[in-house]
């Protein structure tokens, strides 16, 4: 998720680049659109390491509760996290290939 952070942090950067080049109200409809998208994409971010989070500190609870049993258990699949972070990334990738069209046409 810190890549994601990242790379969202240069995408908005290059928007800020093109905001102070061109003020076309379509280049600012566009540049809005991309904003809105990013500010999503930030919120997932912080949705996804959240919940991450705090499944991270129910297994610690669990370990700290019973060690013995904890190196004799499987650990359980986590679809749910597995499916937020595919359909983020999914998402993501979806949105920087608009993005670098976008880019493709006022850089």
């Amino acid at each position: 998720m810190d890549f994601y952070k990242d790379e969202i942090s240069i995408m908005q950067k290059r928007l800020e680049e093109i905001a102070s080049k061109n003020t076309a109200s379509e280049v600012m409809k566009d540049l809005e659109h991309f904003q809105n998208q990013i500010l999503i994409q930030s919120n997932t971010i912080s949705s996804i390491k959240h919940h991450i989070k705090r499944e991270e500190k129910e297994i610690e609870a669990n370990i700290a509760s019973n060690p013995v049993a904890s190196d004799h258990r499987k650990t359980e699949d986590h679809a749910e996290e597995r499916e937020m972070v595919q359909s983020f990334e999914s998402n993501f990738e979806n949105l920087r290939k608009e993005y670098n069209t976008f880019l493709s046409k006022r850089l």
